[in-house]
């Protein structure tokens, strides 16, 4: 629909987190969906195989947190078995707490990328973004990814004005001695995370206070199919870091993305508030031929883009960890 083939699935695993960050989770917490509606990990798979051989070609796991899901392991390790029919990647996007320790066996299982969440690298400011301790466990965690051969690992940052904006070049830094991919991913807003205009740092705003500290040094990366991140680097350095601008400059017009909640409902629009179960389908017997007419349909009422900055705080949606990240 509008010149977009939608080739890249995220599907949430669970809602359950064990951080509980200011952007994507309410402060008075949030009702979890009982065990029974969510999807169990056959469903998963059956329907991750239905739209890979519909020619999705990337298969993101997101949460809640992932890696609280006791079977992570081994539902990665199913997802891999569907390269025959045309998955090329697997990747998952975690708050980093618990990731260490299973990296290895995520990797041998298939994992082929990780997006690990790290809005400050003060340990106490760490611990006002997400109300828990855990910084230092999030850094070792992506210092062992590095190690391990992913295809990329990359550190998502959601910039907020007055709380971690100053921390952007300190960022930056992390991609002079590692290829990580740092993206700094501008404020939106969701159920709950009390958005507000003021909060918001544009990215054009970002990268002019980068350019008196790293003058023509910063070079601007060619932008990448069904692009997410305006992308840079400086010269010399071994990574590289971009934008993800859904507020200020958004690419709707190139998403490829469509998601898969925990509950079995799909969203074919982040923003979107217009949600189908694919869940109450399986459920009912129905066919593979039968899920894909209705995920054809969804896809088909996907609108060209989303609201813009004045309306789209005001319009209902999930909290973002009932969503996935």
């Amino acid at each position: 629909m509008f010149g977009r083939f939608h080739n890249y699935l995220r599907i949430s695993v669970t809602e359950k987190c064990n951080l509980r960050c200011q952007y994507c989770m309410p402060e008075e917490g949030v009702d979890l969906t009982a065990n029974e509606k969510l999807l169990t990990t056959d469903e998963i798979v059956r329907i991750a195989r239905i739209f890979v051989q519909q020619g999705v070609d990337k298969i993101r796991l997101t949460g809640g947190e992932p890696t609280v899901r006791r079977d992570i392991i081994d539902l990665v390790r199913k997802l891999d078995e569907l390269r025959p029919l045309g998955l090329r990647k697997i990747a998952m996007t975690t708050n980093g707490i618990a990731l260490r320790r299973k990296l290895p066996l995520l990797r041998e299982a298939g994992l082929d990328g990780v997006n690990i969440s790290l809005d400050t690298r003060d340990p106490l400011k760490f611990e006002v973004f997400t109300r828990r301790r855990g910084c230092e466990q999030v850094l070792r965690a992506i210092d062992e990814a590095g190690k391990l051969g992913f295809d990329f690992v990359k550190v998502n940052v959601v910039v907020m004005r007055g709380q971690n904006d100053d921390e952007v070049p300190a960022f930056v830094e992390m991609t002079h001695d590692d290829s990580i991919d740092v993206r700094f991913i501008e404020y939106m807003p969701f159920d709950g995370n009390k958005w507000g205009k003021q909060k918001l740092v544009g990215y054009q705003e970002l990268l002019d206070k980068l350019k008196p500290l790293y003058g023509d040094s910063i070079e601007q990366l060619p932008l990448e199919d069904n692009h997410t991140a305006k992308g840079y680097r400086i010269k010399g350095y071994r990574g590289q870091f971009g934008f993800i601008t859904s507020m200020t400059k958004s690419f709707c017009s190139s998403c490829n993305r469509v998601r898969m909640l925990a509950d079995g409902n799909l969203k074919v629009c982040l923003f979107g508030n217009t949600e189908v179960s694919l869940r109450d389908l399986l459920r009912a017997g129905a066919s593979d031929s039968d899920v894909v007419d209705t995920i054809s349909q969804a896809i088909k009422r996907k609108k060209a883009a989303h609201a813009g900055l004045s309306t789209l705080y005001s319009l209902p949606n999930r909290p973002m960890i009932k969503i996935g990240g």
